[in-house]
């Protein structure tokens, strides 16, 4: 391995001044069209922008929230080549040209060279899993035959494979591979990685989780599916941990924690329907991928909660109407009288929520703590209908109801 380390440095010579990753960047997903089958040029076009506008350090079209993986070798190309066009020399242009085999992997980084991208970001081989020398020759053979900066990438909850951080140490001696993004969310891993080549390469966290810690550790930026939809949070965090305000940047982890984790956990699924929620269209994911499966209806109307907390998307509104139906009539099977009604201040109404197999018939009656309302629910409590379950309904998930009855 050193041998072919030092043959390589003998005919590229000493490390050139290369692109430097750092900063912000977007893990872009790849938009399409309504019925998922095509890329959407125009939708692809209005996400790089909006990105851009923000302040992004850069954008990283055909990585793991780009769904390389199941798009056609002119899918991935016609994405990069869109991109390259619309940022016109305003950020760099990291391509995702991973692939599972060498050849390919080469082929799709001359591309990407060919189009004009700033540098390519190449995954660890995946799904036939090679050995350690394998991985070396892959990234080895990929930096050697194409004359642009490489951006190592490990990811092993999808490769299967992790990058282990010695072989990082050893290919970062390689010219012109000028950084590591680690999306394992280990900070061991990158802790250990800092600790042999920062002096080499940037070191670039992949893992929305753990953003304020690697910066806090000395990471050169982050490559994140979530500054998709939060790159102007993200970017605010990352020039406070540069000015040495590491309690302004935790507060910001905090505020945008569960966004971060619903999408890390979700990938592609959690990114575009943020942005979808957001009035910035960019289609569904392709299959197998879908809503209610990587990205759970409960977890989605978390992500649309605390998007609304911070002002990216505007509540969401459901209508309450009376019906026709008196109330002493509507509310006397829960025991509810008339002249209780009459008695108190109460508000009552129906609606529909959901979609599909997803919707849901609410009717809704709010009362007074010291009202009948508060009787009625604690005797429907405690005594449940036969064949129904006393279950709560949460006005928030993961917000405590007060008081507890």
């Amino acid at each position: 391995m050193l041998h072919d380390i030092r043959s390589f440095a003998a005919i590229k010579g000493e490390r050139p001044a290369m692109y430097k990753p750092e900063g912000i960047l977007p893990a872009l997903v790849t938009p399409f069209t309504d019925d998922g089958k095509a890329v959407d040029e125009q939708r692809l076009r209005t996400l790089v922008n909006h990105c851009i506008e923000l302040g992004v350090h850069g954008v990283v079209p055909c990585g793991t929230t780009g769904e390389f993986v199941n798009l056609t070798d002119e899918e991935k190309k016609r994405v990069m080549k869109i991109v390259v066009d619309e940022v016109n020399g305003r950020v760099p242009v990291i391509a995702g040209t991973g692939a599972s085999g060498t050849d390919e992997g080469v082929k799709m980084t001359e591309y990407a060279k060919d189009v004009g991208a700033t540098a390519a970001l190449v995954v660890t081989p995946f799904y036939l899993k090679p050995a350690d020398r394998g991985i070396y020759e892959h990234f080895y053979t990929i930096a050697n035959k194409v004359d642009l900066p490489i951006i190592l990438y490990n990811i092993p909850q999808c490769t299967g494979l992790p990058l282990p951080w010695q072989m990082v140490e050893d290919l970062a001696q390689i010219p012109n591979i000028v950084g590591v993004k680690d999306s394992s969310g280990q900070l061991s891993f990158i802790l250990a990685v800092l600790e042999k080549v920062r002096d080499k390469i940037s070191v670039l966290c992949g893992h929305d989780e753990v953003v304020v810690a690697a910066l806090a550790a000395g990471c050169s930026g982050a490559i994140l599916a979530s500054a998709n939809v939060i790159p102007d949070i993200w970017i605010q965090m990352y020039n406070y941990v540069k000015k040495g305000e590491l309690q302004r940047a935790r507060e910001l982890q905090y505020e945008v924690q569960k966004i971060a984790r619903i999408v890390a956990g979700s990938g592609a699924v959690g990114t575009k329907e943020a942005l979808n929620m957001m009035k910035i269209k960019v289609g569904p994911v392709r299959m197998p991928l879908s809503v209610g499966g990587e990205l759970t209806y409960e977890s989605r109307e978390e992500l649309r909660l605390d998007l609304e907390k911070i002002g990216k998307v505007k509540p969401k509104r459901i209508r309450f109407e009376l019906t026709e139906k008196p109330l002493e009539e509507r509310f006397a099977a829960l025991g509810i009288a008339a002249e209780a009604i009459k008695s108190f201040k109460l508000r009552a109404g129906e609606a529909l929520a959901g979609q599909g197999a997803e919707v849901a018939h609410i009717d809704l009656l709010v009362g007074t703590k010291e009202s009948a309302v508060a009787e009625a629910f604690a005797k429907a409590k405690a005594t449940p209908t036969r064949g129904h379950e006393p279950l709560l309904a949460i006005l928030e998930p993961n917000l405590s109801v007060k008081p507890i009855t």
